[in-house]
């Protein structure tokens, strides 16, 4: 029996694979599906690698703290607007492989140069450039993942996308945190030996990925709003609502410190988010394959809502570890799910431009969203923020569960 969501592979974005022969398999998923998580395992070890002490390696310089934000807001802007054009070009001349090759490369050849900086300006050169690198190769990757995923598996390749980046999350700052224990603060060399996982993810994509190249007489050649359907559009509002109470991740981080979780507690409370998380991202998107993306998107905004007025309310140190839990619960259920929910909805060669404009969106939302809740936590109450994201996320879930009622109501009478 089909399930009742609208939102299953296939019902909105064209026609799906068959499911693949075993010899085109990994482990149960498709070559390129496990291939990509595995180079997005492999960079973000790196780049973690990187960014876990690159405030200290910053300070070390003589930045300030307004200098540190500085440079990761101009750095993450960069990547949101570079993806959507990244994105319209992958399907404009069908094919991902050149754009992830570039985007990873950037990574792999900027990661050891920042053993060689003298200045907060110097990194900053270098944050840009290994953000536009970012921006380049997202959208194409991500349409890679869906246009590989066979009939009613999106979700679940999402998934393992989800995870496997998750993965290198943890062990990037373990990696860190073990070679400083032997290097005391050399810096330098730890972004020297974060390259390695970098290099052999390029080596990954060029030796292990195969290019899903697309017909010349299905190519997306100019841009128009109107060919992309009034659901995606909806889809996008919503998820813009949600972001917009979602913060960065480093609030969590202070309120964890402000009710009492010790500074060198603090690592293992988001190691606790980001194995939870990992554990869960492939089960759950298994399971939007079956019920629908719209569920489980309402189960997961209204466990982001629970965390952050949690996180508002509460002054126990245990509750904060429980709460982290739960966050890798609420990554889990929206990351890769929206993710799959935007591919569901769009033609397979508009994929690459439609999720270029989804991640542009979310990461130039992410700054707005930033200061309001810097404000907030500044000048009005450390715990306004956090019911303020409680607020925006149970509104997109009502929403959320409007559209899926809608679209249901629309199957029916169809």
């Amino acid at each position: 029996m089909k399930p009742q969501g609208t939102s299953q592979a296939g019902s909105a974005g064209g026609d799906r694979k068959a499911p693949a022969d075993r010899d085109d398999t990994v482990l149960g998923f498709n070559r390129n599906i496990f291939y990509a998580g595995l180079v997005s395992f492999l960079t973000d070890t790196s780049t973690k690698m990187v960014y876990s002490i690159m405030p200290l390696f910053l300070m070390s310089l003589g930045a300030s703290k307004t200098t540190l934000s500085v440079i990761e807001g101009i750095a993450e802007s960069t990547a949101a607007l570079v993806k959507a054009a990244s994105g319209f070009y992958s399907d404009r001349i069908g094919r991902n492989k050149p754009f992830m090759v570039i985007g990873y490369a950037v990574t792999a050849i900027v990661t050891p140069i920042y053993a060689m900086v003298t200045s907060p300006l110097q990194v900053l050169g270098l944050r840009f450039v290994e953000r536009f690198g970012k921006g380049v190769r997202t959208a194409p990757r991500d349409s890679l993942v869906a246009g590989s995923a066979t009939t009613g598996d999106m979700g679940r390749s999402f998934g393992l996308h989800k995870a496997m980046d998750n993965s290198g999350a943890i062990l990037g700052p373990l990696l860190a945190f073990a070679l400083l224990q032997v290097l005391p603060e050399d810096y330098r060399s730890v972004f020297l030996l974060a390259a390695i996982p970098a290099v052999v993810g390029v080596l990954a994509i060029l030796l292990l990925i195969r290019e899903a190249a697309k017909p010349k007489e299905s190519l997306y050649r100019r841009f128009r709003f109107r060919d992309f359907p009034r659901r995606y559009y909806l889809l996008l509002g919503i998820v813009f609502l949600f972001t917009l109470g979602n913060s960065t991740d480093a609030l969590l981080i202070v309120k964890a410190n402000e009710v009492g979780v010790k500074v060198a507690y603090i690592p293992l409370v988001y190691l606790v988010f980001n194995v939870v998380s990992v554990l869960l991202s492939i089960p759950i998107g298994r399971h939007s394959d079956r019920i629908g993306r719209e569920r489980v998107l309402v189960f997961g905004y209204l466990v982001y809502a629970a965390v952050y007025f949690g996180f508002g309310y509460t002054q126990d140190v245990r509750a904060i570890f429980v709460l982290f839990a739960a966050y890798g619960l609420y990554s889990a259920a929206t990351d890769g799910i929206q993710k799959a929910f935007v591919s569901d909805l769009l033609d397979a060669n508009k994929q690459g431009t439609g999720l270029g404009i989804y991640n542009a969106m979310l990461g130039l939302t992410l700054l707005p969203a930033s200061i309001i809740a810097g404000v907030l936590y500044d000048r009005v109450d450390s715990s306004v923020p956090f019911y303020f994201g409680a607020v925006t996320a149970t509104l997109a879930a009502l929403l959320m569960a409007v559209f899926f009622h809608l679209n249901r109501t629309k199957a029916a009478a169809a």
